[in-house]
Protein backbone atom coordinates (compact mmCIF):
# COMPACT_ATOMS: atom_id res chain seq x y z
CA UNK A 1 0.00 0.00 0.00
CA UNK A 2 1.35 3.42 -0.96
CA UNK A 3 1.65 6.44 1.29
CA UNK A 4 -1.59 8.49 1.38
CA UNK A 5 -2.19 11.30 -1.10
CA UNK A 6 -4.38 13.95 0.54
CA UNK A 7 -6.59 16.46 -1.21
CA UNK A 8 -10.14 17.43 -2.12
CA UNK A 9 -12.32 15.17 -4.24
CA UNK A 10 -12.92 17.02 -7.49
CA UNK A 11 -16.63 16.14 -7.49
CA UNK A 12 -17.64 16.55 -3.85
CA UNK A 13 -15.04 19.02 -2.58
CA UNK A 14 -14.66 16.84 0.52
CA UNK A 15 -11.18 16.08 1.91
CA UNK A 16 -9.99 12.60 1.01
CA UNK A 17 -6.89 10.47 1.05
CA UNK A 18 -6.07 8.14 -1.81
CA UNK A 19 -3.85 5.09 -1.53
CA UNK A 20 -2.45 2.90 -4.29
CA UNK A 21 -1.64 -0.78 -4.34
CA UNK A 22 0.55 -1.65 -7.31
CA UNK A 23 -1.16 0.03 -10.30
CA UNK A 24 -4.65 0.39 -8.79
CA UNK A 25 -6.44 2.74 -6.44
CA UNK A 26 -6.71 0.67 -3.27
CA UNK A 27 -8.73 3.12 -1.18
CA UNK A 28 -10.45 6.51 -1.36
CA UNK A 29 -11.23 7.59 2.19
CA UNK A 30 -13.05 10.71 3.39
CA UNK A 31 -11.18 12.69 6.07
CA UNK A 32 -12.34 14.87 8.92
CA UNK A 33 -10.36 18.05 8.31
CA UNK A 34 -11.19 21.17 10.31
CA UNK A 35 -11.87 24.00 10.05
CA UNK A 36 -11.81 23.67 6.24
CA UNK A 37 -10.15 21.84 3.38
CA UNK A 38 -9.70 24.91 1.19
CA UNK A 39 -5.94 24.75 1.57
CA UNK A 40 -5.82 21.27 0.06
CA UNK A 41 -5.25 20.64 -3.65
CA UNK A 42 -7.93 19.04 -5.79
CA UNK A 43 -7.62 15.36 -6.69
CA UNK A 44 -9.11 13.96 -9.91
CA UNK A 45 -8.69 11.08 -12.35
CA UNK A 46 -6.12 11.43 -15.12
CA UNK A 47 -7.01 13.43 -18.22
CA UNK A 48 -7.63 11.64 -21.53
CA UNK A 49 -6.96 13.56 -24.76
CA UNK A 50 -8.33 12.04 -27.97
CA UNK A 51 -6.54 14.46 -30.30
CA UNK A 52 -2.93 15.60 -29.88
CA UNK A 53 -0.81 16.66 -32.85
CA UNK A 54 2.15 17.83 -30.78
CA UNK A 55 3.31 20.34 -28.21
CA UNK A 56 6.37 22.07 -26.74
CA UNK A 57 7.99 22.17 -30.19
CA UNK A 58 7.42 18.42 -30.70
CA UNK A 59 5.47 17.62 -33.88
CA UNK A 60 3.99 14.23 -34.74
CA UNK A 61 3.36 15.30 -38.35
CA UNK A 62 6.81 16.49 -39.38
CA UNK A 63 8.70 13.80 -41.27
CA UNK A 64 10.62 11.80 -40.40
CA UNK A 65 8.97 11.12 -37.04
CA UNK A 66 11.40 9.77 -34.47
CA UNK A 67 10.04 7.37 -31.82
CA UNK A 68 11.92 9.45 -29.24
CA UNK A 69 9.71 12.43 -30.15
CA UNK A 70 6.66 10.33 -29.31
CA UNK A 71 8.16 9.35 -25.96
CA UNK A 72 9.09 12.94 -25.06
CA UNK A 73 5.59 14.16 -25.93
CA UNK A 74 4.03 11.40 -23.82
CA UNK A 75 6.10 12.40 -20.81
CA UNK A 76 5.40 16.10 -21.27
CA UNK A 77 1.67 15.40 -21.44
CA UNK A 78 1.81 13.42 -18.21
CA UNK A 79 3.30 16.45 -16.48
CA UNK A 80 0.14 18.25 -17.60
CA UNK A 81 -2.07 15.56 -16.08
CA UNK A 82 -2.79 13.77 -19.36
CA UNK A 83 -2.34 10.10 -18.45
CA UNK A 84 -3.79 8.69 -21.69
CA UNK A 85 -3.92 10.21 -25.16
CA UNK A 86 -4.27 9.54 -28.86
CA UNK A 87 -1.34 10.79 -30.94
CA UNK A 88 -2.97 12.28 -34.02
CA UNK A 89 -1.74 11.99 -37.58
CA UNK A 90 -3.28 14.32 -40.12
CA UNK A 91 -3.68 14.10 -43.89
CA UNK A 92 -0.44 13.32 -45.70
CA UNK A 93 0.87 11.05 -48.42
CA UNK A 94 0.24 7.35 -47.97
CA UNK A 95 3.93 6.63 -47.40
CA UNK A 96 4.33 9.42 -44.85
CA UNK A 97 1.33 8.21 -42.87
CA UNK A 98 2.67 4.67 -42.83
CA UNK A 99 6.09 5.88 -41.68
CA UNK A 100 4.65 8.03 -38.88
CA UNK A 101 2.32 5.25 -37.71
CA UNK A 102 5.28 2.87 -37.63
CA UNK A 103 7.32 5.31 -35.52
CA UNK A 104 4.52 5.57 -32.95
CA UNK A 105 4.19 1.80 -32.86
CA UNK A 106 7.93 1.46 -32.30
CA UNK A 107 7.78 3.88 -29.37
CA UNK A 108 4.94 1.88 -27.82
CA UNK A 109 6.70 -1.42 -28.40
CA UNK A 110 10.00 -0.33 -26.87
CA UNK A 111 9.07 1.96 -23.99
CA UNK A 112 6.64 1.33 -21.11
CA UNK A 113 5.92 5.06 -20.68
CA UNK A 114 4.74 5.27 -24.28
CA UNK A 115 2.78 2.01 -24.11
CA UNK A 116 1.10 3.11 -20.89
CA UNK A 117 0.22 6.61 -22.06
CA UNK A 118 -0.86 5.98 -25.65
CA UNK A 119 -4.44 4.73 -25.93
CA UNK A 120 -4.28 4.42 -29.71
CA UNK A 121 -3.58 6.49 -32.80
CA UNK A 122 -6.14 8.99 -34.09
CA UNK A 123 -5.96 9.20 -37.89
CA UNK A 124 -7.48 12.54 -38.94
CA UNK A 125 -7.74 12.17 -42.70
CA UNK A 126 -7.08 11.75 -45.51
CA UNK A 127 -10.69 10.65 -46.17
CA UNK A 128 -12.02 14.18 -45.62
CA UNK A 129 -13.96 16.75 -47.62
CA UNK A 130 -11.92 18.29 -50.44
CA UNK A 131 -13.92 21.54 -50.18
CA UNK A 132 -12.38 24.75 -48.89
CA UNK A 133 -13.63 25.45 -45.39
CA UNK A 134 -14.45 21.92 -44.23
CA UNK A 135 -11.01 20.77 -45.35
CA UNK A 136 -9.34 23.27 -43.02
CA UNK A 137 -5.54 23.16 -43.20
CA UNK A 138 -5.41 19.60 -44.53
CA UNK A 139 -3.46 19.56 -47.83
CA UNK A 140 -5.84 19.14 -50.77
CA UNK A 141 -3.45 17.03 -52.85
CA UNK A 142 -3.63 14.16 -50.36
CA UNK A 143 -7.41 14.13 -49.79
CA UNK A 144 -8.84 10.86 -51.15
CA UNK A 145 -12.02 8.76 -50.80
CA UNK A 146 -12.11 5.99 -48.17
CA UNK A 147 -10.20 2.89 -49.20
CA UNK A 148 -10.00 -0.18 -46.99
CA UNK A 149 -6.86 -1.62 -48.56
CA UNK A 150 -4.99 1.66 -48.09
CA UNK A 151 -6.18 1.96 -44.52
CA UNK A 152 -5.17 -1.64 -43.80
CA UNK A 153 -1.64 -0.80 -44.90
CA UNK A 154 -1.50 2.03 -42.35
CA UNK A 155 -2.96 -0.19 -39.65
CA UNK A 156 -0.34 -2.83 -40.38
CA UNK A 157 2.41 -0.20 -40.10
CA UNK A 158 0.83 0.95 -36.83
CA UNK A 159 0.87 -2.63 -35.52
CA UNK A 160 -2.89 -2.36 -34.93
CA UNK A 161 -2.69 0.87 -32.94
CA UNK A 162 -5.08 3.00 -35.02
CA UNK A 163 -8.09 3.40 -32.73
CA UNK A 164 -9.94 6.42 -34.15
CA UNK A 165 -10.35 7.63 -37.72
CA UNK A 166 -11.88 10.98 -38.65
CA UNK A 167 -13.55 11.02 -42.06
CA UNK A 168 -16.28 12.74 -44.04
CA UNK A 169 -19.28 10.57 -44.94
CA UNK A 170 -19.89 12.56 -48.14
CA UNK A 171 -17.94 9.99 -50.19
CA UNK A 172 -20.09 7.41 -52.09
CA UNK A 173 -18.55 4.38 -50.35
CA UNK A 174 -18.34 5.94 -46.89
CA UNK A 175 -21.01 3.86 -45.15
CA UNK A 176 -19.46 0.58 -46.28
CA UNK A 177 -16.06 1.75 -45.03
CA UNK A 178 -17.53 2.91 -41.70
CA UNK A 179 -19.26 -0.42 -41.12
CA UNK A 180 -16.02 -2.27 -41.82
CA UNK A 181 -14.14 -0.07 -39.36
CA UNK A 182 -16.73 -0.80 -36.68
CA UNK A 183 -16.43 -4.53 -37.31
CA UNK A 184 -12.67 -4.15 -36.75
CA UNK A 185 -13.03 -2.23 -33.46
CA UNK A 186 -12.06 1.16 -34.89
CA UNK A 187 -13.99 4.22 -33.73
CA UNK A 188 -15.25 6.37 -36.59
CA UNK A 189 -15.57 10.11 -36.09
CA UNK A 190 -17.28 12.56 -38.44
CA UNK A 191 -15.23 15.65 -39.18
CA UNK A 192 -14.00 18.05 -41.85
CA UNK A 193 -17.21 17.29 -43.67
CA UNK A 194 -19.53 18.81 -46.25
CA UNK A 195 -21.94 15.88 -45.98
CA UNK A 196 -25.67 16.27 -46.31
CA UNK A 197 -27.88 15.62 -43.28
CA UNK A 198 -28.93 12.34 -44.94
CA UNK A 199 -25.29 11.28 -45.25
CA UNK A 200 -24.68 12.13 -41.59
CA UNK A 201 -27.64 9.95 -40.57
CA UNK A 202 -26.39 7.10 -42.77
CA UNK A 203 -22.94 7.36 -41.17
CA UNK A 204 -24.45 7.13 -37.68
CA UNK A 205 -26.56 4.15 -38.72
CA UNK A 206 -23.40 2.50 -40.07
CA UNK A 207 -21.68 2.94 -36.71
CA UNK A 208 -20.02 6.38 -36.47
CA UNK A 209 -19.72 7.33 -32.79
CA UNK A 210 -18.04 10.74 -32.60
CA UNK A 211 -17.82 14.25 -34.04
CA UNK A 212 -14.31 15.66 -34.41
CA UNK A 213 -13.96 19.25 -33.05
CA UNK A 214 -17.67 19.88 -33.60
CA UNK A 215 -18.33 23.39 -34.88
CA UNK A 216 -14.87 23.77 -36.45
CA UNK A 217 -13.59 22.57 -39.81
CA UNK A 218 -16.77 23.82 -41.49
CA UNK A 219 -17.97 26.21 -44.17
CA UNK A 220 -17.97 29.86 -43.12
CA UNK A 221 -21.71 30.05 -43.88
CA UNK A 222 -24.36 27.33 -43.75
CA UNK A 223 -28.10 27.04 -44.42
CA UNK A 224 -30.06 27.78 -41.25
CA UNK A 225 -31.46 24.25 -41.43
CA UNK A 226 -30.94 21.54 -42.25
CA UNK A 227 -27.15 21.30 -42.10
CA UNK A 228 -24.49 18.89 -40.91
CA UNK A 229 -23.95 20.64 -37.55
CA UNK A 230 -27.59 20.38 -36.44
CA UNK A 231 -27.65 16.76 -37.57
CA UNK A 232 -24.61 15.85 -35.48
CA UNK A 233 -25.90 17.74 -32.45
CA UNK A 234 -29.21 15.88 -32.68
CA UNK A 235 -27.61 12.41 -32.91
CA UNK A 236 -27.49 11.02 -29.37
CA UNK A 237 -25.16 8.27 -30.61
CA UNK A 238 -22.37 10.75 -31.37
CA UNK A 239 -19.90 11.97 -28.78
CA UNK A 240 -19.32 15.68 -29.39
CA UNK A 241 -15.69 16.76 -29.20
CA UNK A 242 -14.98 20.45 -28.67
CA UNK A 243 -12.00 22.76 -28.40
CA UNK A 244 -12.63 25.11 -25.44
CA UNK A 245 -9.74 27.54 -25.79
CA UNK A 246 -11.75 30.75 -26.04
CA UNK A 247 -10.93 31.06 -29.74
CA UNK A 248 -12.38 28.08 -31.62
CA UNK A 249 -15.91 28.26 -30.16
CA UNK A 250 -17.77 30.97 -28.24
CA UNK A 251 -19.16 30.10 -24.79
CA UNK A 252 -22.73 29.93 -26.12
CA UNK A 253 -21.83 27.19 -28.61
CA UNK A 254 -19.89 25.28 -25.96
CA UNK A 255 -22.94 25.48 -23.68
CA UNK A 256 -25.19 24.08 -26.43
CA UNK A 257 -22.86 21.16 -27.12
CA UNK A 258 -22.60 20.39 -23.40
CA UNK A 259 -26.37 20.45 -22.93
CA UNK A 260 -27.04 18.34 -26.00
CA UNK A 261 -24.32 15.75 -25.45
CA UNK A 262 -24.20 15.59 -21.63
CA UNK A 263 -21.92 12.65 -20.70
CA UNK A 264 -21.08 12.34 -24.41
CA UNK A 265 -19.42 15.78 -24.39
CA UNK A 266 -15.63 15.60 -24.71
CA UNK A 267 -12.87 18.17 -24.51
CA UNK A 268 -9.93 17.73 -26.87
CA UNK A 269 -6.84 19.89 -27.10
CA UNK A 270 -6.18 19.30 -30.82
CA UNK A 271 -2.87 20.81 -29.78
CA UNK A 272 -0.22 21.54 -32.39
CA UNK A 273 3.52 21.73 -31.82
CA UNK A 274 3.35 25.37 -30.66
CA UNK A 275 1.23 24.53 -27.62
CA UNK A 276 3.32 25.22 -24.55
CA UNK A 277 5.64 27.54 -26.50
CA UNK A 278 6.13 31.27 -25.75
CA UNK A 279 4.12 33.85 -27.72
CA UNK A 280 5.71 35.01 -30.96
CA UNK A 281 5.96 34.51 -34.70
CA UNK A 282 6.62 31.02 -36.03
CA UNK A 283 6.65 29.08 -39.26
CA UNK A 284 4.78 25.78 -39.49
CA UNK A 285 5.12 23.11 -42.17
CA UNK A 286 1.33 23.32 -42.46
CA UNK A 287 -0.06 26.84 -42.23
CA UNK A 288 3.17 28.68 -43.02
CA UNK A 289 3.83 31.89 -41.10
CA UNK A 290 1.74 32.06 -37.93
CA UNK A 291 1.47 34.14 -34.77
CA UNK A 292 0.89 32.82 -31.26
CA UNK A 293 -0.56 35.56 -29.05
CA UNK A 294 -0.16 35.94 -25.31
CA UNK A 295 -3.82 34.88 -24.99
CA UNK A 296 -3.08 31.55 -26.67
CA UNK A 297 -4.67 32.37 -30.03
CA UNK A 298 -2.75 30.86 -32.95
CA UNK A 299 -3.53 32.55 -36.27
CA UNK A 300 -2.14 33.01 -39.75
CA UNK A 301 0.33 35.89 -39.85
CA UNK A 302 -1.32 37.62 -42.79
CA UNK A 303 -4.91 36.83 -41.78
CA UNK A 304 -5.46 37.26 -38.02
CA UNK A 305 -9.11 36.21 -38.36
CA UNK A 306 -8.09 32.69 -39.48
CA UNK A 307 -6.96 30.21 -36.83
CA UNK A 308 -3.91 28.05 -37.51
CA UNK A 309 -4.62 25.38 -34.91
CA UNK A 310 -5.01 25.00 -31.17
CA UNK A 311 -2.29 25.94 -28.69
CA UNK A 312 -4.03 25.17 -25.41
CA UNK A 313 -3.73 21.90 -23.50
CA UNK A 314 -6.58 20.20 -21.62
CA UNK A 315 -5.98 21.62 -18.10
CA UNK A 316 -6.24 25.17 -19.45
CA UNK A 317 -9.41 24.27 -21.32
CA UNK A 318 -11.00 22.89 -18.15
CA UNK A 319 -10.08 26.16 -16.43
CA UNK A 320 -11.53 28.18 -19.29
CA UNK A 321 -14.91 26.43 -19.10
CA UNK A 322 -15.08 27.10 -15.36
CA UNK A 323 -13.92 30.72 -15.59
CA UNK A 324 -16.37 31.47 -18.41
CA UNK A 325 -19.21 30.10 -16.29
CA UNK A 326 -20.13 27.53 -18.93
CA UNK A 327 -19.97 24.55 -16.57
CA UNK A 328 -18.74 23.62 -13.09
CA UNK A 329 -15.34 22.16 -12.28
CA UNK A 330 -16.44 18.55 -11.77
CA UNK A 331 -18.35 18.29 -15.04
CA UNK A 332 -15.67 20.18 -16.96
CA UNK A 333 -13.02 17.76 -15.67
CA UNK A 334 -15.18 14.77 -16.60
CA UNK A 335 -15.41 16.09 -20.17
CA UNK A 336 -11.63 15.76 -20.32
CA UNK A 337 -11.25 12.49 -18.40
CA UNK A 338 -14.17 10.18 -17.62
CA UNK A 339 -16.17 10.88 -20.80
CA UNK A 340 -13.38 10.28 -23.33
CA UNK A 341 -12.20 7.27 -21.31
CA UNK A 342 -15.70 5.85 -21.64
CA UNK A 343 -15.65 6.29 -25.40
CA UNK A 344 -12.32 4.47 -25.65
CA UNK A 345 -13.47 1.72 -23.29
CA UNK A 346 -10.73 2.53 -20.76
CA UNK A 347 -11.07 1.50 -17.12
CA UNK A 348 -10.42 5.13 -16.11
CA UNK A 349 -14.05 5.80 -17.05
CA UNK A 350 -15.14 4.83 -13.52
CA UNK A 351 -13.48 7.98 -12.21
CA UNK A 352 -11.83 8.47 -8.85
CA UNK A 353 -12.96 5.21 -7.29
CA UNK A 354 -11.45 2.24 -5.47
CA UNK A 355 -10.29 -0.36 -7.97
CA UNK A 356 -9.71 2.13 -10.78
CA UNK A 357 -6.30 2.44 -12.44
CA UNK A 358 -3.96 4.56 -10.32
CA UNK A 359 -4.03 7.51 -12.75
CA UNK A 360 -4.40 10.59 -10.56
CA UNK A 361 -3.89 14.34 -10.85
CA UNK A 362 -3.53 16.94 -8.12
CA UNK A 363 -4.12 20.57 -9.06
CA UNK A 364 -4.99 24.02 -7.78
CA UNK A 365 -7.60 26.46 -9.08
CA UNK A 366 -6.90 30.17 -8.80
CA UNK A 367 -9.90 31.89 -10.34
CA UNK A 368 -9.98 30.45 -13.85
CA UNK A 369 -6.35 29.34 -13.86
CA UNK A 370 -5.86 25.62 -13.31
CA UNK A 371 -2.34 24.56 -12.30
CA UNK A 372 -1.37 20.89 -12.32
CA UNK A 373 0.78 20.07 -9.29
CA UNK A 374 1.47 16.35 -9.63
CA UNK A 375 0.43 13.45 -11.83
CA UNK A 376 0.56 9.72 -11.18
CA UNK A 377 0.39 7.17 -13.98
CA UNK A 378 -0.28 3.57 -12.90
CA UNK A 379 0.64 4.63 -9.38
CA UNK A 380 3.99 6.12 -10.38
CA UNK A 381 4.66 9.83 -9.93
CA UNK A 382 5.56 11.56 -13.17
CA UNK A 383 8.84 13.50 -13.00
CA UNK A 384 8.46 17.28 -12.90
CA UNK A 385 11.79 18.10 -14.56
CA UNK A 386 12.31 18.00 -18.31
CA UNK A 387 14.06 14.92 -19.65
Amino acid sequence: MSAPIVGRHYRTGLPIEVRFREERIAAVTELDVTPSAEHLPWLAPGLVDLQVNGGWGLDLNTAPLNPDTVLKLTRMLQKQGVTSYCPTLITNSSDRLAEAASAIAEAVRLNPDASGGIAGIHLEGPFLSPEDGPRGAHPRQYIVPPNWETFSRWQEAAEGLIRIITLSPEWPNATTFIARCCESGILVSIGHTAATPEQIREAVAAGAVMSTHLGNGTHLTLPRHPNYLWEQLAADELYGCMIADGHHLPPSVLAVILRMKRNHAVLVSDAVSLSGMPPGSYRLHIGGDVVLTAEGRLHLAGQPQLLAGSAMMLPEQVGYLVEAGVIGLADAWDCASVNPAGLLGLEQAVGLETGAPADLVSFNMDGGKLSVLQCWKNGRLSPRSNE
